[in-house]
C-alpha cells in the first residue's frame, strides 16, 4: 500500500537514528549506576536487556500496525483500534511520559548549571546572585535555546543538534569509564578531605568490603529499578513521526533505525551504569553527577562532563517536546492544517508549564519512578501490543497466530469485530 505524499520526508538515514538515539538517550543514564547499586550487576544486565528487547519488539508491533492501516500517529493508531478512548488515553500517556521527561531534563540544568557557574567563577560561597540561581537559569535556557529549536515546523531539522547531544553523552561515557581507574576505593569525600580520613574495613582475605560489586542484590530501593529502565528506552512517541520525515521510508528501513539506536543506547547505559556503580559502588547516589561533586566539585574534567550534560538535555527537549505538541494538536485540533500561531502557543505554553513543574519537583528520582511506572509501560508494552492486536485483521494473523499469542493478555477480552477495511487510506 503506498503511503499518501504527506508522509514523504526528506530526513536521511543517519539523521533519523540520531533523532532517535536523542529522543532515547536522556537523563534516565544519570540513574542507572543507582539502579546497578540497589539490584547487582548480573541482575541488572537481565533487566536492562529484557526491557530493551521488548522496547524493540514494540516499535516492531507500532510500525507494523501503522503499515496496515497507512497511520503515522501514535493518537490516531489509538482511535483507530479503540475510538475516541483509544486516541484520548494514547494522547494522555505521550503527554504525561513526554512533560516528565522534559522536566527531567530541565531539573538537570536547574541543579547543574549553577555548580558549573559557581566553579568556573571561583565562587566558594554564594551569598544569592541571580547568576546562581537555578531557576531564573531554567528559565534563561528555555527562552534562549530550547524555544527557538521547538519552533522547527519538522523534527527533521534536528538532526545535527541530535547528533552534537550523542557526542556529548558518548564523552560522558568516556569520562565514567575514565575516573574509574582514577578515583580510590573507598572514595574520599571533599568535605571531609582534610579532617577525616576513611576506615577501611576489610575481611579475611585483605580486601575492602565496600569495593566488591555485588552481582545480585534485593533491598528497598530495588523497586525503582523497574522504572528507571522503562523510562530509560522510551522513544515510541516519537518513532512514528521520524518515521514519517524518513527519506524513502519503509516498515524495514525504520525498523533497521530503532534497532541500530536501541543497540547504540543499551551499549552506553550498561558501560555508564557499570563503570560508575564500580566507582563508588554503595555510596553512588541516584543522580551520578552528585556523586562526582563529592570528590572534588573543581574537577577539570567533571566540569566539563557537566557541560557535556547539560547541553545533550538541553539539546534533547525540542525532540520530546514535538510528539507532545502533536498529541495536543491531534486531541484538540484535529482536522486543522498547520498554523504557525497554534504551533507557536503550544510550544510558549507547554515549556512555561514545564518550567514551573521543574521548581516543585522535590528529585529527580521522583520523577523517574512516577512517569516510569505510569506513562512509560503504557507506551512501551501495552498500547503497542493491544493496538496490535485490534488493527491487524484476522484474515491476515489469526488470533492464535505467534506474534498475537505473544502480545495477548489474559486481560484483553479479544479483537474487534466490526473494524473497517484495515487498508483504506486514512
Amino acid at each position: 500500500m503506498r503511503s499518501p505524499p504527506s508522509f514523504e520526508g526528506k530526513t536521511s538515514f543517519g539523521m533519523s537514528v540520531f533523532n532517535l538515539g536523542n529522543a532515547i538517550m536522556g537523563s534516565g543514564i544519570l540513574g542507572l549506576s543507582y539502579a546497578m547499586a540497589n539490584t547487582g550487576v548480573v541482575l541488572f544486565l537481565v533487566l536492562l536487556t529484557v526491557v530493551a528487547v521488548l522496547s524493540s519488539y514494540s516499535i516492531h508491533l507500532l510500525l507494523k500496525s501503522s503499515g496496515i492501516v497507512g497511520i503515522r500517529a501514535y493518537e490516531q493508531l489509538g482511535q483507530r483500534a479503540f475510538g475516541t478512548p483509544g486516541k484520548m488515553a494514547a494522547g494522555i500517556a505521550i503527554t504525561l511520559q513526554n512533560i516528565g521527561a522534559m522536566s527531567s531534563y530541565l531539573y538537570i540544568v536547574k541543579y547543574e548549571f549553577p555548580l558549573v557557574i559557581q566553579a568556573f567563577l571561583g565562587v566558594d560561597n554564594p551569598s544569592g546572585e541571580w547568576y546562581l540561581n537555578g531557576n531564573y537559569l531554567v528559565i534563561m535556557v528555555s527562552i534562549s535555546v530550547i524555544l527557538p529549536l521547538a519552533l522547527m515546523k519538522q523534527l527533521g531539522y534536528l538532526g545535527y543538534t541530535s547528533g552534537f547531544s550523542l557526542t556529548c553523552m558518548v564523552f560522558f561515557l568516556i569520562s565514567v569509564i575514565y575516573k574509574k581507574f582514577h578515583t580510590p576505593c573507598p572514595f574520599i569525600d571533599f568535605a571531609f578531605n582534610s579532617t577525616a580520613s576513611v576506615i577501611a574495613v576489610t575481611n579475611d582475605t585483605g580486601y575492602n568490603q565496600a569495593c566488591v560489586p555485588k552481582m545480585v542484590n534485593l533491598n528497598s530501593q530495588t523497586a525503582y529499578t523497574i522504572p528507571i529502565l522503562a523510562f530509560a528506552f522510551v522513544c515510541h512517541p516519537e518513532v512514528l513521526p521520524i518515521y514519517t520525515e524518513l527519506k524513502n521510508p519503509t516498515k524495514q528501513r525504520m525498523q533497521h533505525v530503532s534497532n541500530i539506536s536501541i543497540v547504540v543506547m543499551y551499549t552506553m547505559y550498561f558501560l555508564a551504569a557499570l563503570f560508575g556503580y564500580l566507582t563508588f559502588y554503595g555510596e553512588v547516589e541516584s543522580e551520578l553527577l552528585h556523586t562526582y561533586s563529592r570528590l572534588d566539585p573543581y574537577d577539570t574534567l567533571i566540569l566539563c562532563v557537566r557541560l557535556a550534560v547539560l547541553t545533550a538535555v538541553t539539546l534533547t527537549v525540542p525532540i520530546v517536546l514535538f510528539p507532545v505538541r502533536r498529541a495536543i494538536q491531534q486531541l484538540f485540533f484535529p482536522n486543522k492544517t498547520f498554523y504557525w500561531p497554534r504551533h507557536i502557543a503550544i510550544a510558549v505554553t507547554l515549556l512555561t508549564l514545564i518550567n514551573m513543574l521543574v521548581i516543585f519537583a522535590p528529585n529527580i528520582l521522583g520523577i523517574f519512578g512516577i512517569i516510569g511506572a505510569t506513562s512509560a509501560p503504557c507506551l512501551i508494552f501495552i498500547f503497542p501490543a493491544v493496538f496490535y492486536i485490534r488493527i491487524v485483521p484476522e484474515e491476515e494473523e489469526p488470533m492464535r497466530s505467534t506474534p498475537k499469542i505473544l502480545v495477548r493478555g489474559s486481560w484483553f477480552s479479544g479483537p474487534s469485530k466490526d473494524l473497517q477495511s484495515n487498508y483504506d487510506n486514512i
